[in-house]
Parts: structure tokens; sequence; C-alpha cells
């Protein structure tokens, strides 16, 4: 297929690699061109513009950091307007729901299907080609889009247009909020004689056990913070969630207080370490 990629950067750029290995010929725009053309020697094309990925595109893959990060380039950077009537949008950028509808109706009126496809794994998981991707959209455009999707990971159709980024709200929680904990744990730990690393090691394979104890609880003994997923994009993604809930009725009481924290670390200057990082915030409470 002919795939146009929109944004380039610690996600996006192994994500448009393994497409191109696949054997894809992969058209990328990134702000930062300089991060596009470092995929040159993998077969990727560098357009110079958002609209120039979709020239003659059968599907563009967007990953770019925000909602209206996506709208503007999509939207307004004249994407849609450039891909060709019966072609695909796949988003994999977290965004609002809203913004997954307003792309679909924007598709929709240029006869492009589209496909909200947010992913779950991290730097890692996209270096492997093994993300977790949560697609809503019609059953026949998520049919189109597998191809390219299976490349990159194990896919779940969620539900309609904006099931996925709801799916991905729902991810975020968890991550966000077992941080929280997960620091908590090895704060309690230390202060009271307990090595961090015989806790991680005692509590593998328990009840206690997550992705996030192993990695992210490694990263906190190591004191390793080189971003996989920002703090302020966590700080983004909690803050979706909680207007999401709002605008269902509901409260998330956890998410509250973890959101309080990170904007808390974000605006001490911590929002581009990895969201790990939190555990610096809460150790920093503590020794106060």
């Amino acid at each position: 297929m002919r795939v146009g990629f929109v944004g380039t950067g610690i996600m996006g750029a192994p994500m448009a690699g393994h497409l191109a290995k696949a054997g894809h010929h992969v058209v990328a725009w990134n702000r930062s061109l300089e991060k596009a053309r470092a995929l040159e020697p993998l077969g990727v094309e560098v357009a110079d513009s958002p609209a120039g990925v979709a020239e003659n595109a059968d599907a563009v893959i967007a990953m770019l950091a925000d909602g209206p990060t996506s709208l503007g380039v999509l939207i307004e950077g004249g994407v849609i307007a450039a891909m060709p009537q019966g072609s695909l949008l796949i988003d994999q950028a977290s965004t609002p729901v809203g913004t997954a509808k307003a792309l679909a109706a924007k598709a929709g009126q240029r006869a492009i299907g589209f496909v909200d496809a947010p992913v779950s794994g991290g730097q890692g998981g996209a270096e492997n080609a093994s993300l977790t991707i949560m697609a809503g959209g019609a059953p026949e455009d998520l049919e189109r889009a597998l191809p390219l999707l299976t490349v990159l990971g194990r896919v779940t159709h969620m539900g309609a247009v904006g099931c996925g980024q709801l799916a991905k709200l729902c991810n975020q929680l968890i991550v966000a909020n077992t941080i929280a904990t997960v620091s908590e744990a090895m704060i309690l730990a230390e202060a009271g004689g307990v090595a961090p690393t015989s806790l991680r090691q005692a509590l593998s394979g328990g009840f206690a056990d997550s992705a996030i104890l192993q990695q992210h609880g490694q990263r906190m003994i190591d004191g390793n913070f080189v971003p996989g997923g920002r703090c302020k994009t966590q700080l983004k993604d909690c803050k979706t969630a909680q207007e999401q809930a709002e605008a269902l009725g509901l409260q998330l009481p956890v998410t509250q207080l973890v959101r309080a924290l990170y904007e808390e670390q974000v605006a001490a200057g911590g929002g581009d370490l990895d969201h790990s990082a939190l555990y610096l915030h809460l150790k920093a409470m503590n020794e106060r």
C-alpha cells in the first residue's frame, strides 16, 4: 500500500519504519523534518508538508501529540483535503473522543474512511512492533486498516468511531494511577529498610505484579527517567479522561488526585521526564 505517515517522533518513527520494512511505500512528514529524514535509509520518502504525504495515498496514518495538533495538521494542514476519495485515515494519536468524531465527520465529507486507533506499549512497544492497538470505526474501515495495523501490534475492535480513544483513556487511567501507587510502595519500602530491588523481586509473579511494577519499578530503582512516555503527555491524558467522565456524569476521584500530582510534577519542570518520574515528585514531598 502507499501510506502517508504524519508524525515521526518517539513512537511514530519506529512505526513508520516497520511499515516500510513490511514492503509498504511510506511517505512521511514531521514538523522537525530531520526526524523524518532519519528514516530515509529504510526506504521512507520524505514530504515537505503534511498535505504532501496524502497525495495518491491509499491510507494516511497520523501519530501526533494531541487533539489540537491532530485537528490542526489533518484539517488545517490540508491532509484530509489532499487525500483521494475512497482512501483511509487512521489516527493513532491519543486524543479526546470528540476529536475522533470531528475527524471522522470531516473525512466522511470526502468519502474517506476513518479509524481511531490509539496505542499502548510506549516506545518499546513501537520499536518491537508489539503495541496494543484499540480501534474504533466501522467494521469495513477497520478491515481495510488491518494490513497496516497488524504490522505494528495486536488490534482489538472496540466499537464505533471514538471507542478506540475511550479505551485508550481507560488504559491511561490505569497506567497513571498504578505509577503513583508503585512509587508510593517503593518510597515506603525504602524508608522502612526494605530495598526497592528486593520489593520488586518479591512481588514479581504475585497479585501485585504488573507491567508498571516491572518496567517503571525498574526505572525508579535505576533512576532512569529518559522518556518513553512523558509526564506532560500523561497529564494531558488524565485531563482528557476527567473531561470525558464529567461529560458522562461520572466522578473519578483517584484520577483527580493523580492528575493533581502530575500537574505539580510538570509545574516543577519535570514535564519532559518519563511519566514514571512521578516517583521523584512523591519522594521529594517526603523529604521536605
